[in-house]
């Protein structure tokens, strides 16, 4: 698996966004999958930088591997902040407005809904979120 270290900051969501299309590019990906995973990569790196670390500021780690038989892509996502499953909140009640719906939960939804497989662990200190999708 392909690495890219960053500080969980922000305006490091290009650079993040730029490895994993890099990897990208080495296997057959249609234009809906390719958009699919680049909203799930701003979701999760955008969560790390605003919620991990705060108010201090940290690193993550952004791996990526695709396989060519057959086409997939997983992308994990690593930091030391604050121990967090974002898999163990209720998904959002999307049948209800967005006024009634509470604020948070529709951005991990939208990313459990849109990959074929989302794990996350918390291990050795380090918050692990993976996400894989057939291609």
């Amino acid at each position: 698996m392909k690495t890219l270290t960053v500080p969980a900051e922000r305006d490091q969501l290009d650079a993040v966004q730029s490895f994993v299309d890099e990897a990208l590019d080495q296997v057959p990906c249609t234009l809906e999958i390719r958009l699919q995973l680049q909203i799930a990569v701003e979701e999760l790196f955008v969560n790390i930088a605003s919620y991990a670390y705060a108010p201090d500021r940290g690193e993550a780690v952004i791996g990526c591997q695709v396989e060519q038989e057959p086409p997939s892509v997983t992308i994990q996502f690593r930091d030391w902040g604050k121990p967090f499953d974002p898999l163990a909140k209720e998904d959002a009640d999307i049948t209800l407005s967005a006024e009634d719906r509470g604020i948070g939960g529709l951005g991990i939804y939208m990313v459990k809904n849109s990959m074929d497989d989302v794990r996350y662990q918390y291990e050795n200190g380090q918050n692990i979120l993976t996400i894989h999708k057939n291609l």
